[in-house]
C-alpha cells in the first residue's frame, strides 16, 4: 500500500512470454490473456478486466452488467474481493498510464528525485510528487526502483541476417530498457532500403541510421576497400528520401584504406555530410593519419567513437589526452564509448575519466559477436561506467539528454518533461558481487549493477501486463 492507494495494479515486465498485442492480467488467482485485434481500442478499466477473469473460470456476464450484479456474482462464486476504491469507469480515470513510487532521473530536467508520472495519449501529461492510483487506467509500480527517459544507445549494429555481425533489434533494445538505437553504419546507399523496409519499421524499438558512406555498407567485409563505393551524391540523395530514419553518416578508419589514404576518405565523408547536412561519427583506431588530421576534418555536431579503445585511443603515448582531442570537444566535437568487442579499455577509460575528459555519449556497439559477453547491452555498459565513478545522473545523461542533442529524432526524445513523448524505462539497482569484462578480457568487481525492469514506447508498454 502507498497512502491507501490500490495494491492491484498492472506491471509492466520486460522479457515476459506475452506475445506483442496480447494483455496478461491476474485477478486474485486468475491469469488471463486477451488479445486485441489491430485497429481495436483495449478495454482497460477495472470492470473489463475483472470480467475477463471471470471468463475464464467460467463465470459469464453480460454486457450490461452493473457494478451491483458484478459483486453479486463474485459473492456467489464464493470469492472474497477487496475493493481499496471505487470502480471507476473509463472517463473518470483521467491517466492511460501512471508510473507510481519511483526515482525519476531525468537529466535534461535536472530531477534526481521520488516523482509519479502521468500518460495520457502516448505522452507524458503531468510529472508530480504524487499521483493517486486510480487516475490510471492502469497501473507500474515501481517503488525501490529507478525511472529513466528510455535510454537512447546511439552505436549498435542491427542489420539483422544481411549485415554479418547485426543483432535483432529488439533483443538488444525494448527488451533491454533501450527505447531508441541507432545502427551505426550497417547500411549504406544500396543497402538502405532492405534495413529501412525489414529492420526499422517493424521493430518495437525506435530504429533509425547512420549511413555508411560506403555504399554496401558492412555487407562486405571492407567497405573501404575500393574508394569508388563512397559516392557522395547517392548519399546525400539516399539521406534526403530518409530523413525519418537516417540521422547521421558513418565513416570506420579501418586499416586497409587503398594506399592509406584515409584523409580522401574523410574529405569525401566531409563532403557528402554537408551536402546532406547531417553529422559525421567516425570510428577511430585503425586510420593511418596520426588522430589530429582526423579530428581537424570534424566539425561541431560530430561524433568520434571508440575514444576509449586499447590503442589508438584519445590516449597520448604517456596516458595523457591528445591536446587536439580537448580542443576538438571545445569547439563542439562528441566523444562517444561504442563498448563493442575491442574497443573500450578499463585502464585508458579510468585514465581518461581522471582527468575529467566529458563523455558526450555511452554506447554499447552491441552485436552478435559481444551480445552473450563481454557487452551484453547498454545497461552492463552503463553499470561499467558507474563502477568507474560517473554518478547515476551522468551516466543516463550519456544514454538520453545528450544522445538526444546530437541527433535529429523528430521527436523529442530523451526527457518525461511534461509533453514529451512517453518513452520510458524502469530499472532495478540490484546490489551484490558482479565481475564486469572490458573488451581485452580485464576484469573488475562491482557492487551493483543496472537491472531492466520495465520499458514503454510512447507510451505503450513493452511484454507483459499483470493486474
Amino acid at each position: 500500500m502507498r497512502d491507501g492507494r490500490c495494491s492491484r495494479t498492472r506491471e509492466m515486465r520486460v522479457g515476459d512470454s506475452t506475445k506483442p498485442g496480447e494483455r496478461s492480467t491476474t485477478i486474485g488467482s486468475f491469469r488471463v490473456r486477451s488479445s486485441r485485434r489491430p485497429g481495436c481500442t483495449a478495454a482497460r478499466d477495472d470492470t473489463t478486466a475483472i470480467r475477463g477473469a471471470f471468463r475464464a473460470s467460467a463465470l459469464s456476464f453480460s454486457g450490461s452488467t452493473t457494478r451491483r450484479q458484478f459483486v453479486a456474482g463474485a459473492a456467489g462464486a464464493g470469492l472474497a474481493l477487496a475493493l481499496p476504491f471505487p470502480l471507476r469507469s473509463r472517463q473518470e480515470r483521467q491517466f492511460d498510464t501512471v508510473v507510481v513510487d519511483g526515482r525519476l532521473v531525468d537529466p535534461a530536467e535536472g530531477i534526481d528525485a521520488p516523482r509519479d508520472i502521468g500518460i495520457i495519449d502516448g505522452r507524458v501529461a503531468r510529472v508530480a510528487e504524487r499521483i493517486a492510483e486510480a487516475e490510471g487506467r492502469q497501473v507500474v509500480r515501481a517503488h525501490g526502483m529507478i525511472v529513466t527517459p528510455g535510454l537512447i544507445d546511439i552505436h549498435a549494429h542491427v542489420y539483422d541476417g544481411v549485415s554479418g555481425v547485426s543483432i535483432e533489434p529488439d533483443v538488444v533494445g525494448i527488451a533491454k530498457g533501450v527505447t531508441t538505437v541507432i545502427d551505426a553504419g550497417s547500411s549504406g546507399a544500396t543497402t538502405f532500403p532492405g534495413f529501412k523496409a525489414y529492420v526499422a519499421a517493424p521493430a518495437r524499438t525506435r530504429v533509425y541510421a547512420l549511413l555508411n558512406v560506403s555504399s554496401p555498407g558492412m555487407t562486405i567485409s571492407n567497405e573501404l576497400a575500393d574508394l569508388a563505393y563512397i559516392d557522395p551524391d547517392a548519399i546525400v540523395a539516399t539521406v534526403e528520401a530518409n530523413r525519418d530514419v537516417i540521422v547521421g553518416l558513418k565513416v570506420r578508419m579501418l586499416a586497409g584504406i587503398p594506399g592509406g589514404n584515409d584523409i580522401e576518405v574523410m574529405r569525401l565523408t566531409r563532403l557528402a555530410a554537408e551536402g546532406a547536412g547531417v553529422p559525421i561519427m567516425v570510428h577511430i583506431g585503425g586510420q593511418t593519419s596520426p588522430l589530429a588530421r582526423i579530428l581537424e576534418m570534424l566539425r561541431p555536431g560530430d561524433v568520434v567513437t571508440h575514444a576509449l579503445r586499447r590503442s589508438g585511443s584519445i590516449l597520448d603515448d604517456s596516458g595523457n589526452v591528445y591536446p587536439e582531442v580537448l580542443e576538438a570537444v571545445e569547439r563542439g566535437v562528441h566523444l562517444d564509448i561504442g563498448h563493442g568487442r575491442g574497443n573500450l579499455d578499463f585502464d585508458v577509460a579510468e585514465r581518461a575519466l581522471g582527468q575529467g575528459i566529458p563523455l558526450a555519449a555511452i554506447s554499447s556497439d552491441v552485436h552478435r559477436g559481444n551480445a552473450l559477453g563481454p557487452v551484453f547491452g547498454l545497461p552492463t555498459t552503463l553499470t561499467k561506467f558507474l563502477h568507474m565513478g560517473m554518478s547515476l545522473e551522468d551516466v543516463i545523461g550519456c544514454a538520453t539528454s545528450t544522445p538526444a542533442g546530437i541527433f535529429d529524432f523528430g521527436e523529442e526524445l530523451g526527457t518525461l518533461r511534461e509533453g514529451a513523448i512517453a518513452d520510458l524505462s524502469v530499472f532495478q539497482m540490484v546490489e551484490g558481487d558482479y565481475e564486469l569484462v572490458d573488451s581485452g578480457g580485464k576484469r573488475r568487481r562491482a557492487a551493483r549493477r543496472l537491472v531492466p525492469y520495465a520499458a514503454m514506447r510512447a507510451g505503450r508498454p513493452y511484454g507483459a501486463i499483470t493486474r
